[in-house]
């Protein structure tokens, strides 16, 4: 009901409430954010080619009282672990028993004191909002700690930080992990992943990382598709998203940890880091199995067996199959961010130790796909022809109590070769979190003598035992 403007100042509450939220605080993160982006500029070429060019207002200044006029629900905040920046509501999940000693959907904790928080999982929902919401709701459904709405960012949180949700397919990285699930599907990024969600994402991690002390790189602010398969068996189903169109160089940028070079040209570790935009890889099954996705920027980067873009693409032994273009198919490529040792060079082609084989891509000195780091690597301790590589660190076999079932500890189809080396994300102990029971009394946390060093081992990380390898400065 307000008269036209041609005064950008003026638009405050048409902004909110085209942000489709419904709530006050979520719809004037919107806005706030979109007249951040009057104010600084933007530019962009578009997957079609297009130059698109925003000019900067750095005097607009809008008045945010207008999305007090806008008839916009006030949301409560109560219960949630969100920062004041980030829209969040308490939507539970249950943790309820059912059909005798079966309970669902996570497990009750007593985190950062019992066990610390070393990783954030990032996932897509591959499903729409309320869809996603029924299904936490669903005592006998899995469960994720907050799960963030595609269209302005807002975010539901479902399961107290302090808890163990069933989010990431891997128990170890379950008890030491938050997830967080964003409303999308891989295969179509530009009408789910959207600026309103990376921000309001970017925001939520920057506030868990800093009160649990999580560093902020790829090791530690995982993808679903980069956590591994606890056991040999498990490889092959682990998930994939969210996928290759995700915007990693674009998330750390918001996170205020652009990856940048840190050492000189030659150096022995790489970030990987192509051009989002320019980067477009060809990938299949977007639309259905085969078929060619639609041409799109990417963060992830294609790897051969040789120097050479006709050469055979490199295999994942774990997966059981042969590498393809799929679009969820992770045997044969590395993402933004990802670091790793360097095992040749030729011309415009660097090669990488990955899965314990070389492997090659790519990166011409005038377009880099990776940008020269520095890092601490591991590689096998002198005599050892390999050593075995874990989806999982637990702890050895003497460290667990009475009562206390011991968890095998068993390596992935996987060895880390003499001569290679693996760039290290940290060291951590041995840990188990017993909590098979809907009574908490019975929950223990072992934790053991063993060391290991989490790895980035091909596109998904891995753990290696300290005692068996040698730890090196590159």
């Amino acid at each position: 009901g307000a008269a036209p403007s041609t005064d950008p100042a003026d638009w405050y509450g048409a902004v909110a409430r085209f942000s489709g939220a419904d709530d006050r605080a979520t719809a004037a993160a919107y806005a706030d954010d979109v007249y951040a982006v009057l104010r600084s500029g933007e530019e962009r070429t578009t997957d079609a080619g297009q130059r698109v060019v925003l000019a900067a207002r750095p005097g607009v200044a809008p008045d945010r009282s207008a999305a007090a006029r806008a008839g916009l629900r006030t949301a409560s905040r109560t219960e949630t672990e969100c920062p004041a920046s980030v829209p969040c509501e308490w939507v539970p999940a249950p943790y309820e028993e059912f059909d005798g000693d079966d309970y669902g959907n996570h497990d009750l904790a007593a985190r950062p004191a019992s066990q610390s928080i070393d990783y954030i999982v990032v996932h897509d929902t591959e499903g729409r909002w309320e869809g996603v919401l029924d299904s936490v709701r669903d005592p006998r459904y899995v469960s994720w700690q907050y799960t963030l709405r595609s269209t302005d960012g807002h975010v539901a949180q479902h399961v107290k930080a302090k808890d163990v949700a069933w989010h990431a397919g891997n128990w170890y990285v379950n008890a030491k992990s938050i997830g967080l699930e964003h409303e999308g599907f891989l295969a179509d990024p530009d009408a789910w992943y959207t600026e309103a969600m990376y921000r309001s994402s970017a925001r939520l991690v920057r506030y868990l990382a800093a009160k649990y002390g999580i560093p902020l790189d790829r090791q530690h602010i995982l993808g679903h598709d980069t956590v591994p398969g606890p056991t040999a068996s498990t490889v092959s189903g682990m998930h994939t998203d969210p996928g290759p169109y995700w915007d990693w160089a674009h998330y750390f940028e918001l996170l205020g940890r652009p990856f940048r070079a840190t050492a000189r040209a030659g150096a022995a570790v790489v970030t990987i880091r192509p051009d989002y935009a320019a980067n477009r890889p060809v990938y299949t099954g977007c639309a259905g199995a085969g078929s060619p996705c639609p041409a799109h920027g990417s963060s992830a980067v294609r790897l051969y067996t040789d120097h050479d873009e006709k050469a055979p693409l490199v295999t994942d032994i774990g997966q059981g199959s042969a590498p393809t273009t799929d679009v969820n198919d992770h045997s044969s490529r590395v993402s933004t961010g990802q670091q790793y040792a360097v095992a040749d060079r030729w011309g415009d082609w660097t090669a990488i130790w990955y899965l314990g084989q070389k492997a090659w891509f790519r990166n011409p000195a005038a377009e880099p796909t990776a940008l020269p780091a520095r890092g601490r690597v591991v590689t096998p301790k002198e005599g050892a022809a390999d050593v075995p590589v874990f989806g999982r660190a637990y702890p050895e076999a003497a460290a667990y109590p009475a009562g206390v079932p011991v968890q095998e500890v068993t390596p992935l189809p996987y060895r880390l070769p003499a001569g290679q080396e693996y760039v290290v994300g940290d060291e951590v102990p041995g840990e188990y979190y017993y909590a098979v029971d809907f009574a908490t009394d019975g929950h223990r946390v072992v934790r053991g003598r063993d060391r290991y060093y989490e790895i980035q081992y091909g596109h998904r990380v891995a753990y290696v035992r300290a005692a068996d390898v040698r730890l090196l400065n590159r």
